[in-house]
């Protein structure tokens, strides 16, 4: 799972396995260790008392909650995209949620096996 974060944005991004494991197990997680014992967890978890698609930071952890419906037609579906403006004191959360595609330009230093097929890569989509 990719994580990206640029100001007041959030941007994941999950490989074909990654998506099984939402639908199966309803969680997927990455961890970014850090020196001295520290580390950023950032976790997507599939929640059926989610009334939206909701990010929360406490202690290292980075948790988006996905209502359990709409995570499931995610998973099962040709859906690419989930996302959501996270209302905040002042401003909002942008929180968006993808399938991760190959790119259609070869990469030498990222491994996208698992990633999903391009559409315009002439394999269609899983």
């Amino acid at each position: 799972m990719k994580l990206r974060i640029k100001g007041a944005s959030l941007r994941l991004r999950l490989t074909q396995a990654e998506m099984r494991s939402l639908d199966e197990c309803g969680v997927v997680e990455e961890e970014v260790p850090f020196a001295a014992g520290t580390r950023l967890v950032y976790r997507l978890r599939r929640d059926p008392a989610a009334a939206d698609i909701a990010a929360a930071y406490e202690g290292s952890v980075l948790e988006i909650r996905v209502p359990e419906r709409a995570a499931r037609e995610w998973c099962t579906t040709q859906l690419v995209t989930l996302s959501r403006e996270q209302p905040l004191a002042q401003g909002a959360l942008r929180i968006v949620l993808e399938k991760d595609y190959a790119c259609l330009a070869p990469r030498t230093d990222e491994d996208e096996s698992d990633n999903f097929p391009h559409p315009q890569s002439g394999r269609g989509r899983c």
